[in-house]
């Protein structure tokens, strides 16, 4: 039996999902972040103009998602790693409480633009961790995302092969799982 609150929760998510998708952005925050883009070789002015466009969207992923590619690019790495922070926020609030208590559907998390948004958002947490040297929290994302995408979808298997061949010592060296001296796809069966 639906109920009234999954009606809610379903609309809410499918909102979220077109939100990531770039729906449903006010005009001037797209004009501001599109202004932003032309002015990549100004990137005081740029920043400025990305943060108006957060202000007048502050629950819609499209700004939080620019700023986060804006440091990131720029490789500022801990400004990147709290708006992929925010992003996650913002995922998790579409999704609602109760989202990965139990692993999506594997359909779900193939085609659903909220789901993925959310995985996507922690294996670039994981990332950042990782450059950051933040270990045990680059650990945790990819724990959580190994649950959450048991197929690898989104190939955080790849971060989790990079992560266990430089604790093993072994650095940027080919993969012995590999002859190419690329890790195959999937999760590291080792790493856990």
């Amino acid at each position: 039996m639906i109920t009234s609150a999954d009606r809610d929760f379903d609309a809410a998510a499918q909102a979220f999902a077109d939100r990531v998708l770039g729906q449903a952005l006010p005009a001037e925050a797209a004009a501001l972040i599109t202004q932003a883009g032309e002015r990549r070789d100004r990137p005081a002015e740029a920043l400025a103009l990305l943060e108006r466009a957060q202000a007048l969207a502050p629950q819609h992923p499209v700004p939080v998602i620019a700023l986060y590619r804006f440091h990131f690019y720029g490789h500022a790495l801990e400004q990147a790693r709290l708006q992929g922070e925010s992003a996650l926020a913002l995922a998790r609030a579409a999704l609602g409480p109760d989202f990965g208590d139990e692993p999506p559907a594997d359909d779900t998390v193939r085609g659903d633009a909220a789901v993925r948004f959310y995985l996507f958002t922690l294996k670039a947490l994981a990332y950042l961790n990782l450059r950051l040297g933040e270990r045990d929290e680059a650990r945790l994302m990819l724990g959580e995302l190994r649950r959450l995408d048991p197929q690898d979808h989104l190939g955080g298997g790849l971060l989790s092969h990079v992560m266990a061949r430089h604790e093993a010592g072994g650095g940027t060296s080919p993969s012995a799982d590999s002859p190419s001296g690329y890790p195959v796809r999937g999760w590291h069966p080792h790493w856990r």
